[in-house]
């Protein structure tokens, strides 16, 4: 399978207004605000790789590891985010905030983002804090691969998002398949149980975050966009487009297309 790779060079930053600003050869473009830019505008710097991959099964090796000091962070900021949910006592409170800055510290240090947007994000979180849990439907027909193309960034993913609560996940990936294509699809198997720290995705996340592929049967519908999609289209595993390296990587599209012809193969998980 040969992935085609978007334009190199592409950086993310967000102005003041909350517009999302492109970069791109110098040039700058401004686009609508979007939760995504916001989200990603942490990390600076998107460097799609254009990856050739033939083996007869796929290795899952990160193109670009995660930097070690956002695993800090991320952990500092858990343990503060737990601690101050279960904490009696102000003296520990205070301890527990002290966490938290240096986690905004090393996260600001890392981004280039100022300390004050950091701090509004994680003043959100609250309770225990867990990985938060993002659904990919997996769909074919005749072969082919359901892609959908993001307004955020124009790139291709496979149709899904985070999973509500209160939805189980074939639910939440039945809900995020016909609201960013417009077809209808029955959940049937978990092909597998990523971190997505550990694949490559790009920019990092400050948050921890498990991604679910699940392969769904097509049932009816047809294609349509909505406000998160600009584009609905089944691939070929040649024709496959340049990807949204922060929700899908090349290596686990490969991987689905794998799986179609190994209907007895187990889940896999890291």
């Amino acid at each position: 399978m040969v992935v085609r790779s978007p334009p190199p060079c592409l950086q993310i930053a967000v102005v003041r207004t909350g517009d999302s600003v492109l970069r791109h050869n110098h040039q700058r473009i401004i686009c609508p605000d979007h939760a995504i830019f916001r989200t990603l505008s942490f990390f600076a710097a998107i460097h799609p790789t254009c990856v050739d991959v033939r083996s007869p099964w796929t290795t899952f090796v990160s193109m670009s590891p995660e930097p070690k000091s956002v695993g800090w962070a991320r952990e500092l900021q858990a343990i503060a985010q737990t601690g101050l949910h279960f904490s009696e006592s102000e003296y520990d409170r205070e301890r527990y905030r002290k966490i938290l800055e240096i986690s905004i510290e090393i996260f600001a240090h890392d981004s280039g983002e100022s300390p004050a947007l950091l701090r509004r994000l994680f003043e959100n979180q609250t309770g225990y804090a867990t990985p938060k849990v993002d659904v990919r439907g997996v769909v074919f027909r005749e072969h082919k691969l359901l892609l959908v193309q993001e307004r955020s960034d124009g790139l291709w993913t496979l149709p899904g998002g985070w999973a509500d609560v209160n939805d189980s996940p074939s639910e939440a990936v039945e809900r995020e398949i016909v609201e960013e294509s417009g077809f209808l699809a029955k959940a049937e198997r978990m092909l597998a149980v990523f971190d997505r720290a550990k694949h490559g995705h790009e920019p990092p996340f400050p948050y921890h975050v498990y991604k679910l592929f699940i392969l769904c049967r097509l049932e009816g519908g047809e294609a349509r966009t909505a406000m998160e999609t600009s584009g609905v289209e089944f691939f070929g595993e040649d024709e496959v487009p340049p990807l949204s390296l922060s929700r899908i990587t090349p290596e686990q599209i490969q991987y689905c297309f794998e799986v179609q012809e190994k209907p007895d193969s187990t889940c896999r998980f890291d």
